[in-house]
């Protein structure tokens, strides 16, 4: 059975701090549960860092801001396994992320473990050790947790710190460590942004199928229910489905009696929000129509575009070992034949940043398209 230490006062929080300021490494995990809420409710951080593994109860621990400073250390790498929705924690509940951060399921891929190894499998396939999953579905919220969900979450950092090595020797020997680094960066950038309102009408399915107009009427449908969402911590299906957005932007009801008779809403919807629906139908700006959006998938040629580029790319991710979804995935695609059909106007697709540009640049503009 593995040693932690269980930290659930903010002095036992500041002692650790201190000490893994010393260790130039730290190894992460959070648990956490969402199913109606917009942010995960944090329920647990596991850290490791070689010497004291730590479960930090953040239900129990008053101040935490010690602990997201840590974090921001430059001199610090954070190592994290398949870590987009930490990153989400991060942001939500200590207002940071990580300065240097290593996601182990992105090096994996790299030095040729395989594409989106799930962590056990990682831990099977470098250590030879099988992991128990079981305790998956715990609610970290509740309390008191049971020795077997604590040490279930301990697991999770402990081998992680196991393998890292062997992860990093196969990186080195390969030239890749950087690439690792750089897709940390990318991949904490803009998380401390709040949500847009203006652009959450881009968000709701099947908004392609409206003309501007409609639209303009979405517009301020989505962002007040984006707003309401955020303020009431709520999923934003559990404030009013996209469906019913979109039923309301293209039938534009006036009156309480119109919008009753509209089956895209439940009665549920109609009932709690049918009067601020009525009134902020009116509010819509229709002397600044938003632009019909482009569904670039329905020009022609796209399709012929598309498969020549995602040949080329297969071909240069066999030749160099790099996984084609790491590589080129179908949106980054897209987002490079947006920008090349756009007149190589606004951002330069990812395809053409940092490492993927040394290896693809050259074959793409070599492409007829």
């Amino acid at each position: 059975m593995l040693a932690f230490q269980y930290i659930d006062d903010d002095e036992s929080l500041s002692a650790l701090v201190a000490q893994y300021r010393k260790s130039p490494l730290l190894v992460l995990d959070t648990e956490f549960v969402r199913t109606r809420t917009f942010y995960a409710r944090l329920g647990l951080i596991q850290a490791y860092d070689g010497k004291t593994l730590a479960l930090i109860d953040p239900v129990a621990v008053s101040d935490l801001s010690e602990f997201w400073c840590l974090l921001q250390a430059p001199n610090m790498t954070t190592i994290l396994h398949s870590c987009s929705e930490d990153l989400e924690v991060f942001a939500h509940n200590g207002q940071c992320q990580p300065a240097k951060l290593f996601d182990s399921q992105i090096a994996a891929a790299l030095c040729g473990f395989g594409h989106g190894l799930g962590y056990a499998k990682l831990v099977e396939q470098t250590l030879d050790i099988p992991l128990d999953k079981g305790e998956s579905r715990t609610d970290w919220i509740k309390r008191p947790l049971s020795e077997a969900q604590l040490h279930y979450a301990a697991n999770d950092v402990y081998y992680l710190f196991e393998l890292y090595p062997q992860l990093v020797e196969k990186l080195e020997q390969q030239n890749r460590m950087e690439w690792v680094f750089e897709e940390g960066e990318r991949m904490t950038q803009g998380r401390l942004s709040p949500p847009d309102l203006d652009l959450a009408y881009l968000r709701v399915k099947n908004a392609f199928q409206l003309s501007p107009t409609q639209l303009a009427y979405l517009k301020v449908l989505a962002t007040w229910r984006l707003s309401k969402a955020v303020s009431r911590d709520l999923a934003v299906g559990f404030v009013v489905k996209d469906h019913a957005l979109i039923g309301l932007a293209k039938k534009q009801p006036k009156s309480i009696t119109e919008l009753y008779k509209m089956i895209e809403l439940t009665e549920q919807e109609k009932r709690v929000h049918g009067k601020d629906l009525i009134a902020l139908l009116a509010t819509a700006d229709l002397d600044n129509l938003p632009k019909a959006i482009d569904i670039l998938a329905l020009k022609t040629g796209y399709k012929s575009a598309f498969k020549t580029i995602k040949q080329c790319l297969t071909d240069i991710s066999e030749q160099h070992d790099v996984p084609i979804e790491l590589l080129g995935s179908k949106r980054h695609i897209h987002e490079y034949l947006e920008w090349q059909w756009g007149d190589k106007t606004g951002a330069i697709p990812l395809l053409l940043c940092g490492w993927r540009k040394g290896l693809v640049s050259v074959p793409l503009a070599a492409l007829s398209i």
